[in-house]
């Protein structure tokens, strides 16, 4: 079932959500709504039912339907750990994706981008069952999305499905799923195996610190905890290119800035929907199952990714297990920046044209 939340125009929407405006037609803005969907029934990997679940999204373009009357020109979007749907709706993002002529033209594309389940708005622990929410896993987050299509927006296949960071593990983990559902995949800035090694390390200190925080208090607390949030800059740290952090903060009174500021950011999350975010990727594995997918895939990782260490080898390994599969991985230059290119579609997007092309 889906709740309409609002179809406004852009200036309404910009008040309402704080997205940033847009240079575009009148045309394309009246095409971009958000809604919430609600999944009834809705199992989870740990065991848990919950009798409904909410998934809010934001969609871009209009659905066409073929003479079948199936939509044919959807696309998914899916956003990283920390995020979002926002992610996919800043400035640069709809400039170089979503415009006339860009890969993913609004006029040609009917774009869905949800929030992925235990964030923003769609359905987490910080709603008022705090630690009482089901242990959800990435698999949960993916059968979200794909009840959201399904029976929410009635759409069966898509011609893309794209995602970054978590995301993109989402996107090798949909493929498997659902290997007949889409035409093309493209993870960025991901690895097609389990969390282990410093992957899973710095992830552990943030969840460390929160189950270790006095204040959290089991995630029972009346004054939402501050302590565990002097470890998260090591998400920043982790994700973001060393040049550019020096640049950045170039002498220790600019990086101790740098800190604090970071810290500050950090205190305006819930800590449990944080210790989610970190402990969902509990049952992320694809490697197994690469044979499954059946879509046309291109990776895309980036040499300075610290989260996807190039230098591992892991996609020369596991990409040949993947029937149309291929990855590219994109040297550090003045114009990367770590993990975080994956917010820079000027960087990737002529590999987005190639794959669509195909």
């Amino acid at each position: 079932m889906i709740r309409q939340v609002f179809m406004l125009s852009l200036a309404g929407m910009c008040g309402w959500i704080g997205v940033a405006p847009v240079q575009a037609a009148t045309a394309d803005t009246a095409q971009e709504q958000a809604a919430d969907f609600t999944a009834r029934d809705f199992h989870f990997s740990d065991g848990t039912t919950m009798s409904d679940i909410r998934i809010h999204y934001v969609t871009l373009g209009t659905p066409h339907r073929d003479s079948h009357g199936e939509v044919d020109n959807a696309v998914l979007l899916m956003h990283g750990t920390t995020g979002t749907g926002q992610a996919f709706l800043t400035p640069l993002m709809r400039r170089e994706l979503f415009a006339a002529g860009e890969p993913l033209d609004t006029q040609r594309y009917f774009i869905v981008i949800p929030d992925g389940l235990g964030r923003g708005g769609s359905s987490k622990p910080s709603d008022g069952l705090r630690t009482k929410f089901p242990h959800y896993g990435y698999g949960d987050v993916v059968e979200a999305n794909h009840r959201l299509l399904v029976e929410g927006l009635h759409v069966n296949h898509l011609k893309l499905v794209l995602g970054t960071s978590m995301g993109g593990m989402q996107t090798w983990m949909w493929g498997e799923r659902y290997p007949e559902m889409a035409d093309a995949l493209m993870p960025i800035a991901s690895q097609p195996i389990a969390m282990a090694g410093r992957n899973w390390l710095w992830r552990q200190m943030i969840v460390g610190a929160i189950r270790n925080d006095p204040g959290w208090q089991n995630g029972d607390y009346t004054t939402r905890p501050a302590q565990w949030t002097r470890v998260m800059p090591i998400f920043t740290l982790i994700t973001n290119n060393p040049a550019r952090m020096q640049t950045d903060a170039p002498d220790r009174d600019s990086a101790t800035r740098m800190y604090d500021s970071l810290v500050a950011t950090a205190q305006k999350s819930d800590p449990n929907d944080v210790l989610y975010w970190f402990e969902s990727s509990w049952d992320y594995n694809p490697a197994p199952q690469l044979s499954r997918i059946r879509a046309k895939l291109l990776a895309v990782n980036f040499a300075d990714d610290l989260i996807n260490a190039a230098d591992m080898g892991v996609m020369q390994r596991e990409i040949v297990a993947v029937p149309h599969g291929r990855f590219v991985e994109l040297p550090e230059t003045a114009h990367s920046y770590g993990h975080q290119t994956l917010a820079h579609p000027d960087v990737w997007k002529p590999y987005l044209v190639q794959l669509l092309k195909q």
